[in-house]
């Protein structure tokens, strides 16, 4: 009710005072301006950006020349509006003059975080990232926005390069793999991304293959070094499945939901993720189970048939579930037990929600509840066929429909009929798992969370960004 007043109060101020020039009269004074430029920062959380341009352009001529911070404010909050009203022209002229203001006061917080402002309009805010696994290379190059309380990617490119084997012979596998760097780091020159931010890691799984055989780690090492065009450029080689989890986890769920949200990623091999104390200490969920280590376990050595296969995967889950999960989530880690959210990420989360839910194809937090994984898992087992050739005729959205009809494929192609039986035993196990009477969980599926861990490093880098021109004083304006 407080709310329904407030804003009906405001309402009738707007009214006001744009039927009565004398009421939307210019500022006359520093303090008159500071609550015009205070009220229009409220208009634009109200999704009122022309109501505070107006309103801010009466409090410029106030404090133009005569107080250079409330100035920049003034210059800064023009910029935003301007790019909420759709008109990046304005935006960026007004944001340039905030930053010039703000680094004449040295001023230097401000000025990096307007700097990063104007990156983001001007599209130069991408960063990339290339993995070596075991047998492939893969690009991403993207941009991230936060959005409903979880990271959005602009993905620009998304490359992979299968059937690049580092681990069994690296004598035999450096030209693949250096064709492979070679491909990745051309498709990134086109978009002139800065060094660093350029991430090159070995995958956890590859730094584990290596780590048997440290000559062939080293010399492969240094022959990929050779081949990187910009010697400032340099492969991580010392993830480890804690760090992939912490990674993943920063850039999957924004610091703003750390005290409410955990992460958990379903991958092949592995099931990993964690959270964030209020210390922000991270906090892992190791599991060595991942949905390919289930169908091993499953096969055993064998080749089962399908109908042979769903029986022996109850059986199989269930006592991996009672051995691996009861311990960690019943007893052990409250701090993750009240976490009410948990992002999920991996090709089970993604299959599902491609196959049960196609119109959302274009949503980057998509919930997970238990009645999905209820009929997901019906039908995984009783009509396969079916589930994995949704009908898409209904979706309305034509450019919807076609990722629809594109993730499909990919998912069809990436994810067989044994992983999905599986993975989807494990995820339900693990949301029966997280969920307990006094805490019932959200579960919601993070869209391209398979690159969280690029966006982890992003992250942790214009943090160190941000502290080092602190420590320096000058402004950042790569």
């Amino acid at each position: 009710m407080k709310r329904f007043f407030s804003l009906s109060y405001l309402s009738l101020f707007l009214a006001v005072t744009t039927a009565c020039p004398v009421l939307a009269q210019k500022a006359v004074s520093t303090g008159q301006a500071i609550q015009y430029i205070k009220l229009a920062n409220t208009l634009r959380a109200l999704d009122k950006p022309q109501d505070a341009i107006s309103l801010l352009e009466r409090a410029l001529p106030a404090v133009r020349g005569k107080d250079r911070y409330w100035e920049a404010v003034t210059y800064e909050l023009l910029g935003l509006a301007y790019y909420e009203n759709n008109n990046t022209e304005n935006a960026d002229y007004y944001l340039k003059l905030a930053r010039s203001r703000y680094e004449k006061l040295r001023y230097v917080a401000s000025a990096w975080g307007v700097n990063e402002l104007i990156r983001e309009l001007s599209g130069k805010n991408l960063y990339a990232g290339i993995q070596f696994g075991a047998s492939d290379v893969k690009l991403a190059i993207f941009k991230t926005r936060y959005e409903s309380d979880f990271y959005e990617k602009d993905i620009k490119a998304r490359i992979q390069v299968p059937n690049v084997s580092f681990v069994a012979d690296a004598t035999n596998s450096l030209k693949a793999g250096q064709d492979a760097l070679k491909v990745c780091l051309d498709s990134i020159r086109h978009y002139n991304i800065p060094a660093e931010r350029i991430f090159i890691v070995f995958s956890n799984e590859m730094k584990e293959g290596l780590a048997r055989t440290p000559a062939t780690k080293k010399m492969l090492y240094d022959q990929l070094s050779r081949a990187l065009s910009n010697s400032s450029l340099r492969i991580d080689t010392t993830l480890s499945t804690h760090r992939e989890a912490e990674l993943f986890t920063v850039g999957s769920i924004p610091r703003k939901v750390w005290p409410i949200t955990s992460a958990l990623n379903i991958g092949s091999d592995a099931t990993a993720g964690g959270y964030f104390d209020p210390n922000r200490t991270f906090h892992p969920v190791e599991l060595p189970v991942g949905v390919n280590t289930l169908v091993s376990r499953i096969e055993n050595k064998r080749s089962l048939s399908t109908d042979a296969f769903k029986r022996e995967a109850q059986r199989v889950v269930k006592a991996v579930a009672d051995t691996a999960l009861g311990p960690r989530f019943k007893t052990r880690d409250t701090g993750l037990q009240n976490r009410r959210t948990v992002g999920l990420g991996g090709d089970v989360a993604w299959a599902l929600v491609t196959y049960l839910h196609p119109e959302k194809s274009g949503t980057t937090a998509v919930a997970i509840s238990m009645e999905d994984i209820d009929q997901f898992k019906k039908r995984v087992m009783d009509d396969y066929q079916a589930l994995t050739h949704p009908d898409v005729k209904e979706i309305a959205d034509a450019l919807t429909r076609t990722k629809a009809e594109q993730e499909i494929r990919i998912v069809r192609n990436q994810v067989g009929e044994k992983q999905l039986i599986a993975g989807v035993l494990w995820l339900e196990a693990i949301m029966k798992a997280y969920s307990t009477p006094s805490v019932p969980k959200r579960f919601v599926f993070i869209r391209n969370s398979d690159i969280g861990w690029v966006t982890g490093k992003f992250l942790e880098t214009i943090s160190g960004e941000y502290e080092s021109t602190i420590a320096r004083g000058a402004l950042y304006t790569r």
